[in-house]
């Protein structure tokens, strides 16, 4: 028999029994429909995850002031000053493992161009600061090296910022009122758009630090050289940990908190917060991956059990077919044929579910979904993988009988 005869033969064998076919089918719909919603799922994740690193550095560290004690009650992380300048150029000159350190300010404020206005986050800064952040000019010079130290009122805007203040202008030159503050604008961030945590990284306008400690701090309670965060940007991300350590020591040193005593600060490792989520999403993934699994065997001894009835119900068939001359590698491959056919048919319904689940799932949850053409791939290997691997037995157990014996079968 030729391969085309075999397959024909298979579809007019699947069409006797069109529900039973079907019913079969199911659980490898429902297993490969799972697949492709897990890997598209995971796939999503992972550029999450890769746009969270992008978007906060992979070589860094941020340190902030941890809580206290204030009147009896624990205050929260970054309440009270525990940071100041010295520690910035401490950090920068006695651990060797630090490229870039900039300390900063930041708080809410109303930005004001004419009759033009948005309500944006200030944030003061050190030169480093747009090293660290991977910021780059798209209009202007920004600051220069005196303007950190002289208090200018100069500001770099982002594009948000930009386009309600100055729509289709670039704004650089013009004065813009920062709370009651008029500044000059010197230059315009380049486009970052959404961050790894879902806010408007391009909401932002930057002014120097001494500028906005002298101008725009409102807080009575600052001490002089007080900065609220610590940026730094470490020469390799395999050195993460080892910076941390020792800025953990040296702050610890410089602040004098004794052995088992709180430290007054906090340093945020990114690559932790990057693992952490990393491991979520593999767990999440093996979660998925085990359920598709479950499925797709459950969908595979459903082929191999309605199999091996059909063989039982069609001996005397089989009997006929070997005495007219089919050998038993016809036989066999008809009936591998006939579970093939149900399990990619079954895989082909499974793939429009699937990738219209995925879509769905994308369209109404948080849940990031990345759908494309090497899912859909792997799941049609999966189908026939399943098709090949539960229809063997069944295929080989129909090619081994006896014809004499199966032409006396009722």
């Amino acid at each position: 028999m030729s391969w085309l005869d075999i397959i024909r033969t298979a579809l007019a064998a699947l069409r006797g029994n069109w529900l039973r076919s079907a019913l079969t089918s199911l659980g490898v719909i429902i297993g490969i429909a799972a697949v492709i919603v897990m890997v598209s799922i995971g796939q999503g994740t992972q550029k999450e995850i890769d746009k969270l690193v992008s978007g906060l550095g992979s070589q860094r560290l941020d340190i902030g002031s941890a809580g206290g004690q204030g009147g009896g009650a624990r205050l929260a992380q970054g309440s009270r000053w525990s940071l100041n300048s010295g520690d910035v150029d401490a950090i920068r000159s006695e651990v060797p493992e630090v490229q870039y350190v900039s300390g900063s300010l930041r708080g809410g404020t109303q930005v004001v161009n004419g009759e033009n206005n948005a309500s944006t986050q200030w944030q003061g800064v050190d030169n480093d600061w747009f090293a660290i952040n991977d910021w780059q000019m798209a209009n202007g010079d920004g600051f220069d090296p005196r303007d950190y130290t002289s208090a200018a009122k100069k500001v770099v805007i982002g594009e948000t910022v930009r386009k309600e203040l100055f729509a289709d202008g670039n704004g650089i030159g013009q004065s813009i009122r920062i709370g009651r503050v008029p500044f000059t604008v010197v230059g315009t961030l380049a486009a970052k758009g959404q961050g790894g945590f879902g806010q408007d990284q391009d909401d932002i306008v930057v002014v120097p630090l001494e500028t906005a400690r002298r101008r725009l701090s409102t807080s009575n309670s600052m001490p002089p050289g007080a900065v609220q965060g610590i940026s730094v940007g470490v020469d390799s991300a395999k050195n993460l940990d080892s910076a941390q350590n020792a800025i953990e020591g040296l702050l610890r040193q410089r602040h004098k908190i004794q052995p088992g005593a709180d430290d007054d600060f906090a340093v945020r490792n990114i690559s932790q917060i990057v693992a952490t989520r990393t491991a979520t999403t593999n767990l999440m993934s093996k979660l998925l991956g085990a359920v598709a699994g479950i499925c797709l065997i459950i969908g595979g001894i459903g082929i191999m059990n309605i199999m091996l009835v059909s063989v039982t119900e069609r001996i005397r068939e089989i009997g006929l077919r070997m005495s007219v001359g089919a050998g038993p590698t016809d036989i066999r491959r008809q009936f591998l044929a006939e579970a093939m056919l149900i399990s990619m048919i079954g895989g082909v319904i499974g793939i429009v579910l699937g990738a219209g689940g995925a879509l769905l799932v994308g369209k109404f949850s948080d849940l990031p979904v990345s759908l494309s053409l090497q899912v859909i791939l792997l799941a049609t290997a999966f189908s026939m993988a399943t098709g090949l691997f539960f229809g063997y037995y069944p295929a080989r157990k129909a090619s081994m009988l006896d014809p004499i014996e199966a032409l006396r079968s009722q």
